[in-house]
């Protein structure tokens, strides 16, 4: 009887040390970025048009937790694809001009790193809402390459 309980609560304590890991990890690392990123560019090369519905309607694992895929045109910077639900407004804008809360005009960035050489990845900084109910600004690095004529992109939050 004691070693039962004994085992039961040995038991208890690994599921409560390590639940928080298994269980509130709500917020995508740069290595989940990446490998979503890879992905999304492998989708695009297969299919470019059935690849940005899935990223403007979250579909195909395109959408978890925090992490999203983002594209816009190499050519006139038209975004084309935006996988945040918070930001469905800016489809269709012309990326260069997003700026964020702070002023900073990282839309300029990302649409720099399009002019990079194919698989190239670049990090660009800047303020972003994050997905869900809450909407305000907060730290991101989007990992960001050019994938045939688009810049696509996927971000986490620090």
């Amino acid at each position: 009887m004691i070693i039962r309980t004994f085992m039961i609560g040995a038991a208890s304590a690994a599921v409560l040390t390590f639940a928080p890991a298994a269980f509130c990890q709500d917020h995508g690392t740069p290595e989940q970025a990446k490998a979503m990123l890879l992905k999304a560019e492998a989708a695009v090369k297969a299919d470019k048009s059935k690849a940005i519905d899935m990223f403007n309607n979250g579909e195909g694992g395109f959408l978890d937790r925090d992490l999203y895929v983002f594209c816009a045109n190499v050519g006139d910077g038209k975004i084309v694809a935006q996988g945040n639900p918070n930001a469905k407004q800016i489809l269709g804008q012309d990326q260069r001009s997003l700026k964020d809360a702070t002023g900073k005009n990282f839309g300029s960035e990302l649409y720099a790193a399009g002019k990079k050489p194919e698989g190239q990845i670049t990090q660009v900084s800047y303020m972003f809402a994050r997905p869900g109910a809450d909407s305000k600004p907060v730290p991101k690095v989007s990992l960001v390459t050019r994938v045939s004529d688009l810049v696509c992109g996927v971000g986490y939050y620090k």
